[in-house]
């Protein structure tokens, strides 16, 4: 292992050890307190320019494996641990953690208190850092960190989109015979891809949509010509990295979209691009909500779902103007979940394909497969 420094944007210097690529790396740290699935959290799009801070302390354990990963590689800016587990013990495992970011260039942290940077993050909010294995004096780390653009300054989802369609067919994944399923379809929708993840995709085909993945570059005209010559049914707004006020041109696409009355379901960035399009800017949470084990309630059961989270950008209370709130958040009351009034549209704050869990949200994939036959 090497020394790893680290400068936060605070002030704070620490050295810890590296795993992983080695190498300069710039982002904004947050922290995540689910219990598993780190695989699936390193290959999440929606971190890219992140350093996530885990708060489960081993991390590692049970390596990595081709059929956990949520996409096509690893986006993050750095991933921060308290342990590090070099030697995995799982009959999945394919490869070490270590072998994992070292293929995609991220770079690791560990023997580090999580638990005291946690503190940081809630008392202070999420901030950008810059760590190191190759440059270890404080006062050239904040230099560089001071001059690299901030996440709010980036377009992420410019490097995380598919640059080419393609139809996704796998299902909902099959823990008796450890497959994806392959799901009887009658509906087709097309997927704006922000940075999706690969269980969304999942759970669409699994509610019965054939998923055509498209990139974010796709014209508004183009889905719309295609929804009127009925060759979709639907547009998914997938998730994403990054600050959503930044993303003019999507803005005015899903504008145009609405106005054609396309039914549209937005999680996560793309919940945040519908309201922005509807006139109601997103802001920024102190610290985020990161994990997988919030509770969120269902308005229309009265019930409570634990769910899991990623997101730094909430929408606004006034929102209700133009949509019913469907879900909120129990943590800090913040909206996770509407129902537009005018259009076939709803979106969720919340990710219910959460893999590997918890799954008590599911079922929205099913409301929005509904949704689409109710306008047919």
């Amino acid at each position: 292992m090497k020394k790893v420094s680290i400068y936060l944007e605070n002030g704070i210097f620490l050295t810890a050890n590296s795993f992983g690529a080695s190498g300069t790396s710039v982002g904004e740290i947050v922290f995540n307190t689910s219990m598993s699935g780190y695989q699936e959290i390193i290959s999440d799009p929606s971190y890219a320019g992140q350093f996530v801070t885990f708060t489960m302390p081993e991390i590692g354990n049970v390596g990595c494996n081709e059929q956990d990963m949520e996409s096509k590689g690893a986006y993050c800016s750095g991933i921060i641990v308290r342990n590090y587990q070099a030697r995995p013990s799982n009959f999945r495992g394919q490869e070490t953690l270590d072998e994992m970011l070292k293929r995609f260039g991220i770079l690791g942290i560990c023997d580090i208190d999580t638990r005291y940077l946690t503190k940081i993050l809630r008392a202070e909010g999420a901030m950008m850092m810059i760590a190191s294995t190759d440059i270890h004096d404080r006062d050239e780390l904040k230099q560089l960190l001071k001059a690299a653009p901030r996440i709010e300054e980036v377009n992420y989802i410019e490097q995380v989109s598919t640059k080419e369609s393609y139809t996704h067919n796998a299902g909902k994944y099959d823990i008796t015979n450890f497959e994806y399923s392959k799901p009887s379809v009658t509906k087709k929708v097309i997927a704006l891809d922000f940075g999706i993840k690969r269980n969304i995709l999942n759970e669409l085909t699994g509610a019965g949509m054939e998923v055509e993945v498209v990139p974010n570059s796709m014209g508004a005209k183009e889905i719309i010509d295609r929804y009127n010559s009925k060759e979709i049914d639907g547009v998914f707004l997938s998730n994403g990295p990054g600050d959503p006020l930044i993303l003019k041109d999507e803005h005015e696409k899903i504008r145009e979209l609405l106005k054609a009355k396309i039914p549209m379901f937005g999680i996560c960035l793309g919940h945040q691009l519908l309201s922005i399009a509807h006139g109601y800017d997103t802001f920024k949470l102190r610290f985020g909500h990161h994990g997988g084990n919030h509770p969120v309630k269902n308005v229309a059961t009265n019930s409570v779902e634990i769910t899991a989270q990623n997101h730094n950008y909430n929408v606004p209370e006034n929102i209700t103007e133009v949509a019913a709130i469907t879900h909120i958040n129990l943590f800090d009351n913040t909206i996770e979940g509407l129902r537009y009034n005018n259009t076939p549209t709803m979106s969720v704050q919340h990710h219910p394909e959460a893999s590997p869990g918890p799954h008590e949200s599911s079922y929205i994939f099913n409301d929005f497969f509904n949704m689409i036959c109710e306008q047919k």
